[in-house]
């Protein structure tokens, strides 16, 4: 397979890469495994840096003069190529490391194609750059975002640089907050994908610049190219000046969502 893909488009490696790295995750997930301290409570796992190399050892073969940022093994090759795969191998080590299946395997080619493989229900969520699909058991489907379901993910894990004038934990106490929607708290970008998908109707973080990150920039190239919309947190395009992430299925779930964003740090 890996040898085929020297002549397969951009998203095919990026699924080929992503399907990989999951199924080292699921392979490894149960296991007794060894933990590699990153500071301030962070930390990766066996299966983080196996994946990661899994997952590197496909783009290689079939991308060998691109650039690649892991989450786990940094940077490789010129930091400003023009091609450049950002890698986050298990996005939601915390959950796997206590049993917890909710956890994402996230690749994508910066401003180009992108992967996220939910390891455990077999689907991997993935676009071109202009369409986005999800493929589980060899079949294809377009991803079709909707508010229906009122589930919001808040990612309350720190940093929180836009605080205290916007602070997204402060949705949960807004009054309209209730009537509308439900909170969830996933603790992992596959959320991000789940908004494209229909089966949440918004996502909420707080950061810095996430378009370039190994962590969310999978899942925001497949929520654009499904027709999420898509900004910061204070309701600025993502990017250099941009901070933090609002997803929302359509413009209506998003104008709510920001209204009581903006309400709450008034």
């Amino acid at each position: 397979m890996i040898n085929s893909l020297a002549s397969a488009d951009d998203a095919e490696v990026a699924v080929a890469a992503a399907h990989a790295g999951a199924d080292v995750v699921r392979t490894m997930y149960g296991r007794r495994l060894t933990r590699f301290d990153k500071g301030a409570g962070d930390f990766a796992t066996a299966a983080d840096v196996e994946a990661e190399k899994t997952i590197l050892g496909v783009i290689r073969a079939a991308r060998p003069d691109d650039a690649v940022l892991g989450e786990e093994g940094g940077q490789q090759g010129a930091a400003d190529a023009v091609r450049q795969w950002l890698v986050d191998p298990l996005c939601g080590t915390l959950n796997y490391a206590v049993g917890n299946m909710l956890v994402a395997v996230n690749v994508a080619l910066r401003n180009g194609a992108a992967a996220v493989a939910d390891p455990f229900s077999g689907e991997i969520f993935f676009t071109d750059g202009d369409t986005a699909w999800v493929r589980q058991d060899g079949v294809d489907a377009q991803l079709a975002p909707t508010p229906a379901t009122q589930l919001v993910d808040v990612n309350l894990d720190p940093p929180f640089p836009s605080a205290p004038g916007v602070r997204a934990v402060d949705l949960l106490a807004h009054p309209e907050f209730g009537e509308r929607f439900r909170p969830r708290v996933v603790s992992t970008t596959l959320a991000l994908a789940w908004v494209a998908a229909g089966k949440r109707a918004a996502y909420v973080t707080d950061g810095g610049d996430l378009s370039g990150s190994v962590h969310f920039a999978a899942g925001i190239a497949v929520c654009r190219a499904a027709g999420c919309v898509v900004t910061g947190i204070d309701g600025s395009p993502i990017g250099q000046a941009g901070r933090g992430l609002v997803v929302a299925a359509d413009a209506e779930t998003h104008t709510l969502l920001m209204s009581m964003i903006r309400g709450r740090s008034r």
